[in-house]
Order: C-alpha cells, then sequence, then structure tokens
C-alpha cells in the first residue's frame, strides 16, 4: 500500500519577517525549514511529504487544487502572513472535512480568522535553521501533528450539510445578510447626520444593536468607532464592558480600550494593556505607536527629572520601533522630531530628520491613495512648519482654504503652529511662516482665534 501524501503548503526561498521584535529573527528560509524541519517530520510519521516547488516543474493553480483537495494531510505555516498560503489553507478547509494542520514559529502571529485556530507552535530563535534550531522544532511537532490530523475543518463544522447547506440554514443567512446590511445604512446614516443630532441617533443605535445577545462580532466591533467619536472615552469603556469575553479580548477591541484608558487619565493602565496585547498578538505600527503615546502623556505630566527622562526615552523607544515596523504608517514618526530634539542626544536631531522624511512621505502616500484619517493632513501641516518647509507650507494653504479648515482640524492645530513659528532660527523663515499662519487663522471662525502667541 503506498504512502500516504502529506502535502506542505508554505513560502518558499528567504522572506522578510517585517519586524525589529527581540529574539525574532530579521529574515527566515523556508527552504532550510522545509528541509530540515517539515520534510524530516512528515516523513518520520510515514507520509510521502511533498511540496510544490519540489515537483518537475511549477504547478499551475488546477493542479495545486487538486493537490490541496486529494492529499491525505494539508500542513501551513503560516509563520508569516502570506496570502498565497491562506488562500490554500481556505481551500482545503472547504474541499475536506479533516486534515489540515497549522504550523508556525512561536513568534509568528497570524491574521485575519486563521488567528482564531489552533496551531502547533516550535521555537525558531534562527532564521537560517542551524541543526539545533531544527532539533527542538522537529522536537515541538513530532508528537502532535499526527494528534491534529484528524481535526475536523472549520467549514464543514460551521455549515451542517456542507457543502450543500440545509434550507432552513440558507434562509437565516438570507435574513442575517439584510440585518447587518440595514445596520451599516444606519452607521454611515449617524456620521453623515448633523453634529446637533448625532449623539441622539449614536445612542438609539447602540440601545438597538449593542446589547442584543445574538449580536455578531461584526457589529459589536464597528459600534467601537462610532461610541467613541460620538459619546467620548468614558461611554467607550463602559461600552467594552459589557462585551461578551471572546469579543472583548479582540486585539481592535483592546487597541481601543488602551487608548480610551490613557485619555480617560489611566496611562499606566493602558500601558498594561498595550503591553500584553503585544505580547500575545505581536507588534503593529498601531500600537507600538499607541505605547509611545502613553509615554509621552507620562513624560509631559511627571515632574521629577529622572522619571522625566525614563519615560521619554520610553516613548522614543516605542515610536521609532513603530515606524521601523511599517514606514507607510506616519502616525508612529510624527511624534519623533519633537521627542528626539527635546532629548537632545548625540545624534538626536539627525534621528529627528530621518523621522520627518519618513512622515512626510507616509502622509503624502496616504492622501495619494484616499485615506480616511483624519490626523494625516493636520500631521503633515504640522510637519511642514515644524522643518521651517517655507514651499511646503505655501503650497498646503490654497488646498487649506479649498478643503476647509474642519478637514485640516485649524483649530486644533493653530496652537502648535505658532509655536512653530517662534521657533525657527531663520528670521526670513519666521517671517514667511508667519505670513502663511495669519492667511490661515483668517479661515478660522473668529470664535475660534485666541490672541496671536496665547
Amino acid at each position: 500500500m503506498p504512502a500516504q501524501i502529506a502535502f506542505m503548503v508554505m513560502p518558499f526561498g528567504r522572506k522578510p519577517t517585517g519586524t525589529t521584535e527581540k529574539h525574532v529573527p530579521a529574515e527566515v528560509d523556508f527552504d532550510a525549514l522545509w528541509e530540515r524541519v517539515y520534510q524530516p517530520v512528515l516523513e518520520g510519521l510515514g507520509y510521502r511529504a511533498v511540496r510544490a516547488d519540489r515537483d518537475v516543474g511549477a504547478l499551475i493553480i488546477s493542479q495545486m487544487i487538486q493537490r490541496l483537495a486529494i492529499a491525505d494531510l494539508v500542513v501551513a505555516d503560516i509563520t508569516l502572513p502570506n496570502a498565497n498560503v491562506y488562500y490554500e489553507v481556505g481551500v482545503r478547509h472547504a474541499a475536506k472535512a479533516t486534515g489540515c494542520v497549522l504550523v508556525g514559529a512561536d513568534w509568528g502571529r497570524a491574521v485575519f480568522d486563521l488567528d482564531q485556530m489552533r496551531a502547533l507552535k516550535f521555537p525558531l530563535p534562527d532564521g537560517t535553521v542551524p541543526a539545533a534550531t531544527a532539533e527542538a522544532a522537529k522536537a515541538a511537532l513530532q508528537e502532535n501533528v499526527a494528534a491534529l490530523a484528524g481535526g475536523a475543518s472549520p467549514v464543514f463544522q460551521a455549515v451542517p450539510g456542507f457543502p450543500t447547506p440545509k434550507d432552513d440554514r440558507v434562509i437565516a443567512f438570507a435574513d442575517a445578510v439584510a440585518e447587518l446590511s440595514e445596520f451599516e445604512a444606519e452607521i454611515r446614516a449617524v456620521r453623515a447626520a448633523p453634529d446637533n443630532e448625532r449623539e441622539k441617533r449614536a445612542r438609539a443605535l447602540l440601545a438597538e444593536y449593542g446589547d442584543r445577545p445574538a449580536v455578531r462580532e461584526l457589529v459589536w466591533i464597528e459600534l467601537l468607532p462610532l461610541v467613541r467619536d460620538t459619546l467620548g472615552f468614558e461611554e467607550l469603556l463602559a461600552y467594552i464592558a459589557k462585551l461578551p469575553p471572546n469579543v472583548a479580548k479582540h486585539p481592535l477591541v483592546l487597541e481601543q480600550e488602551a487608548l480610551a484608558l490613557s485619555k480617560s487619565g489611566d496611562s499606566p493602565g493602558a500601558i498594561g494593556r498595550l503591553q500584553q496585547l503585544i505580547a500575545d498578538y505581536g507588534e503593529t505600527s498601531e500600537r507600538l505607536g499607541l505605547l509611545g503615546g502613553r509615554y509621552k502623556d507620562l513624560y509631559k505630566n511627571t515632574q521629577e527629572p529622572k522619571e522625566k527622562r525614563k519615560y521619554l526615552r520610553k516613548a522614543i523607544e516605542s515610536y521609532q520601533r513603530g515606524m521601523d515596523v511599517d514606514l507607510n504608517d506616519f502616525y508612529p514618526a510624527s511624534n519623533l522630531p519633537r521627542l528626539y530634539r527635546e532629548r537632545n542626544d548625540p545624534g538626536d536631531e539627525a534621528r529627528a530628520g530621518e523621522a520627518e522624511v519618513a512622515t512626510m512621505l507616509a502622509c503624502r502616500a496616504a492622501i495619494e491613495k484616499g485615506t480616511n484619517d483624519g490626523w494625516v493632513r493636520p500631521t503633515l501641516l504640522g510637519l511642514a512648519f515644524d522643518r521651517g518647509d517655507v514651499a511646503e507650507a505655501v503650497r498646503l494653504r490654497p488646498l487649506i482654504e479649498d478643503d476647509g479648515a474642519e478637514t485640516w482640524k485649524l483649530d486644533v492645530m493653530i496652537g502648535d503652529l505658532r509655536t512653530s513659528v517662534r521657533n525657527q532660527p531663520d528670521s526670513d523663515t519666521q517671517a514667511t511662516l508667519q505670513a502663511v499662519l495669519d492667511q490661515l487663522e483668517e479661515l478660522l471662525p473668529e470664535a475660534q482665534v485666541s490672541p496671536s502667541g496665547s
């Protein structure tokens, strides 16, 4: 009787991990991982181990799907968020009721729905997979791959009768889609409402959907930014406290909880939440940026010199790691220039300049892509004034006039812009930026313009 076939789904070659976390290699040699870990483990379990690029010629998509559907076992490496691997896992889950095992390095973090599924983890401190690393990884996998090989596909579990679901399930699904469509329409209506109606509409929507025992996770999570932006951070915390445990542990919920704690005055509590979130789900530019912001709050509010210095250092470290994780995210980078200059250690001025360039490029790219982030334009404006970039400030002024003061958050930014003008060392630059600032202040309602220099 021929050996059963195990089909390995994984990246090829060397791939960067995209993280600066400690104890995580900068890149992984997936070919070495296959040859020194996966292939020996699977063959040791009695399978004929197959990997697509080990066949003669590349597999076309139909051949790939055939093997995913027919193989006795599919093992998928989800160490890195790889689109091909995710697609292939989905094919297998829909094709066969059992026999799909997810594996990955212990520092890897899956995204989307795969993060909710059980995966076998193994140590991988060195991405080149030397002998000692390979032996430790094999030891972690050998006992458990076989045990999970009979695990049920989530598709077959969730849809009784799949691939031909029962009629009552189809009807229930159609009803759920109609309900969700109605909910999303009401969310848009709240955001489009005039300011004096928005809070009333938001409370009505929260009352209708927020306490439903069978409400879907998507509804709960979509209500988060609505409650935050319309009702405030205290009510956001109260809303999160009522969420069921499985939803309350969602990374998006934990991020918003940390932000709300900070805005409610509990920066240490927010730091604790964010550190645990990063430990559980890994670093992202957003999480590191939020962490840096909490340390920045403590730095601004602490008077004791030693403590102040410590919080400034931690804020800079968090923001810098956030910028390094994703140079396309302007949020962490935008906070670094002033903090580096306030610390003023050797090399900090050069680091501040690098962060300014990264922020400018990230903001321009976000605007070009049509971002809906309301802070990208104000950040670009503040950066131009901080750098003394007269040409950029002059370029932005007519855009602000066309878009309106609210879009550029001039009422919030005007104080920082005045400070930036006062701090310019060159008198000609200061005079030109002051002229631009005077024109911008004319765009604000008179009630929002406090005396110059305040």
